[in-house]
C-alpha cells in the first residue's frame, strides 16, 4: 500500500511567538485545505517557558525567576502545565480529526501521533514505552497532577524509559484539526527549572524537586556518548515516518505564508495573551 505523504517543516531557532504562530497558522492552512498533515521540528531562542493555555501565570510562575534567567515566556494555544523550552527538540503535528488515522479522543489520538515519537526514541537506541496507570492511584495522579511543572509526572500515553518521563506532550482541537506538541529533552538545568515556578514553601520545592529525578529523565542521562540536536533530529524524522507509516516531505513556507505567521505573532507577544488567566 502507498504511503501518504505530509509536510515536514524544519523552522530552526526561532523566538516563542513566532513558534506558537507558526503551529497555529499550520493548524488554520491544514482546516481550510490548502496544506496536508504536517510534521514540524523547531527550537526556542531565547529558551523559554511556556505556559498551558489554561495556566494562571502569576499563581503558578515566579516572573523574576524568569527574567533573572532571561527567558522568554509565552502561552500555548494548548493545555497542560509549563515547559522549560532550552536543550531540547521540540516537534509538533498537525492532522485533522477525520483523518481515517486518527481516533476521536484526545487519549488514544495521543496514543497514535505519540508512536511517531516512541519510534524515534527507539531509533536512538532507547526502550521508550507509553505511561499507562496500573493502579486507580496513579489513573487519578493523570487526571490531576498536583504540580504546574510538567516533568513531574507523566500524563497518559507519554514516554517513559526506565519508570522515568523523558517526553511530554500537549494537544488541542480547533477548526476540526488537531495540533499536538511537545518536547524531547536532550539535556536540562534541573535548578532553572525549578526556579520558574511558585511553591507553597521552600521546603516543597526541595521536596518536589529531590523527587524529580526519580520521574524525569533528559536523553544525554542515558546515553554513554551524547547525541546532536542533529542526530535527535534526524531519528524523530525516522520515527515519524515509521510510527505514523508515512512519507514526509520537506516544505519551506512562501514569503506570504511566512508574513501571516510574523502577523500573528504579534498575538503570541502581548501581555493580553500571555497574562489572559
Amino acid at each position: 500500500m502507498e504511503k501518504e505523504t505530509w509536510y515536514f517543516i524544519d523552522s530552526g531557532k526561532q523566538s516563542p511567538s513566532y513558534n506558537m504562530a507558526l503551529d497555529e497558522k499550520l493548524l488554520q492552512w491544514h482546516s481550510s485545505g490548502k496544506i496536508p498533515p504536517v510534521v514540524r521540528f523547531y527550537e526556542w531562542d531565547p529558551p523559554t517557558l511556556s505556559v498551558g493555555y489554561f495556566q494562571k501565570v502569576h499563581k503558578e510562575i515566579n516572573l523574576e525567576a524568569v527574567r533573572h534567567h532571561n527567558l522568554g515566556l509565552v502561552r500555548r494555544p494548548t493545555g497542560g502545565r509549563g515547559v522549560l523550552h532550552d536543550k531540547e527538540l521540540t516537534y509538533s503535528v498537525i492532522v485533522s480529526e477525520e483523518h481515517p488515522e486518527m481516533p476521536a479522543t484526545v487519549t488514544e489520538a495521543y496514543r497514535v501521533i505519540s508512536e511517531g515519537i516512541l519510534q524515534g526514541f527507539k531509533r536512538l537506541g532507547l526502550e521508550a514505552y507509553f505511561a499507562v496507570p496500573r493502579t486507580k492511584a496513579e489513573e487519578e495522579e493523570l487526571k490531576s497532577p498536583r504540580s504546574a511543572v510538567c516533568f513531574d509526572a507523566p500524563s497518559w500515553y507519554e514516554l517513559v524509559v526506565e519508570g522515568r518521563k523523558i517526553a511530554g506532550s500537549a494537544q488541542t482541537r480547533q477548526k476540526g484539526v488537531i495540533l499536538q506538541h511537545g518536547s524531547i529533552i536532550l539535556d536540562y538545568d534541573e535548578d532553572m527549572l525549578f526556579d520558574v515556578f511558585n511553591y507553597p514553601s521552600e521546603r516543597v520545592r526541595e521536596r518536589m524537586q529531590k523527587a524529580f529525578k526519580k520521574k524525569a529523565v533528559a536523553i544525554n542521562e542515558l546515553k554513554d556518548e551524547p547525541v546532536t540536536l542533529e542526530e535527535v533530529s534526524k531519528a524523530f524524522k525516522y520515527g515519524f515516518e515509521k510510527g505514523l507509516q508515512i512519507n514526509l516531505e520537506p516544505y519551506k513556507l512562501s514569503s506570504e505564508e511566512h508574513q501571516e505567521v510574523l502577523e500573528l505573532a504579534e498575538k503570541y507577544k502581548s501581555d493580553d495573551w500571555t497574562f489572559r488567566k
